[in-house]
């Protein structure tokens, strides 16, 4: 590694330079010149120069290129607050869990890289693992979708959201009589919490008596565009918003989204933790699920969705958006 062009990248505050420095350093596989580069920006901060980026930049680049023993210890850091994703999900994106688990040992980040390597499709069932830190099975379950997950790439990442086809104009008719919240809209809401909590977005989510159309008609529109879906396509809705941070919020990962929405089904089915057998939850798919939006979105981050239980004639809708 060119130390001299360091310092000097480094007293010049050059964060286009010191971006492709590392570059250069991940193309020729030399971790410990990144750790070093890494090392050198943080003490520099502390000097005064704003060279914060690219220090998170070379923590990034470990925790996706790096072998397990470099990844791990940047995950263990803690640090990454800035970056373009949790770093734990960042190295499960790219490591398998053999490469990482001897390395990993702080409980937290150790069982979310673990779930995060379940949701890409890892069984890890006698797996050790924190259980009480997620209280999810170590293996995806064969009613559970195909998540959609992070794309961490060299310089940027991409989030695919699959927006749902088939949508229909629907007039709602009338709106269904509010009820007070037993527990499902509150874990709806909670689905998109960073939004609303933390960025620029809002949310409003309800209880009401009557269908899934009375639902979204109580929270204003009188016409939306709709379509039924499966349990499957739902769970994929809410974990790809329970993991997301919105437009400025800090994003919580995939695992985090998952859990959201199993809350959610908990909620619906009328249990007040997670069952002792996971499977209990695959009844929500006896439960009517719609996608909607009411037209007039352009972009952004969006979850609109109504659920109903049609024995009960009960039925709860969330609308989450956020935008930059």
């Amino acid at each position: 590694m060119d130390t001299e062009r360091l310092t000097t990248l480094i007293e010049s505050s050059d964060l286009d330079e010191l971006t492709r420095f590392i570059d250069g350093l991940a193309s020729a596989r030399d971790w410990d010149g990144i750790v070093t580069t890494r090392d050198r920006c943080r003490e520099a901060v502390e000097r005064g120069k704003q060279v914060w980026a690219p220090a998170e930049f070379a923590e990034y680049r470990l925790a996706r290129d790096a072998p397990g023993p470099y990844s791990a210890r940047v995950i263990g850091d803690g640090k990454g607050r800035y970056g373009l994703g949790p770093l734990w999900e960042v190295a499960a994106s790219t490591h398998p869990w053999a490469e990482l688990e001897p390395y990993l040992d702080v409980s937290t980040t150790r069982a979310f890289a673990a779930h995060e390597r379940v949701i890409r499709g890892e069984d890890l069932r006698g797996a050790e693992i924190d259980e009480h830190i997620l209280d999810l099975p170590l293996v995806l379950r064969p009613w559970e979708p195909e998540y959609p997950v992070a794309l961490y790439r060299a310089d940027r990442a991409d989030f695919p959201d699959e927006r749902p086809s088939g949508l229909e104009w629907v007039d709602l008719g009338e709106p269904g009589v509010e009820m007070a919240d037993d527990g499902p809209a509150d874990a709806l809401m909670e689905l998109a919490q960073p939004w609303w909590e933390d960025s620029s977005g809002h949310a409003e989510a309800i209880q009401v008596e009557g269908t899934a159309l009375a639902a979204i008609r109580a929270l204003g529109p009188h016409r939306a565009r709709v379509t039924e879906v499966s349990l499957a396509d739902a769970l994929a809705a809410m974990v790809w918003a329970g993991a997301s941070g919105g437009a400025y919020g800090r994003r919580r990962g995939t695992p985090a989204g998952r859990s959201g929405a199993w809350w959610v089904l908990a909620q619906l089915l009328g249990f007040d933790d997670f069952p002792d057998d996971p499977d209990d939850l695959a009844e929500a798919a006896d439960l009517r699920w719609l996608l909607w939006d009411p037209g007039d979105r352009t972009g952004g981050w969006s979850l609109n969705l109504a659920v109903e239980d049609r024995d009960d004639g009960v039925a709860w809708t969330v609308s989450a958006v956020d935008m930059r």
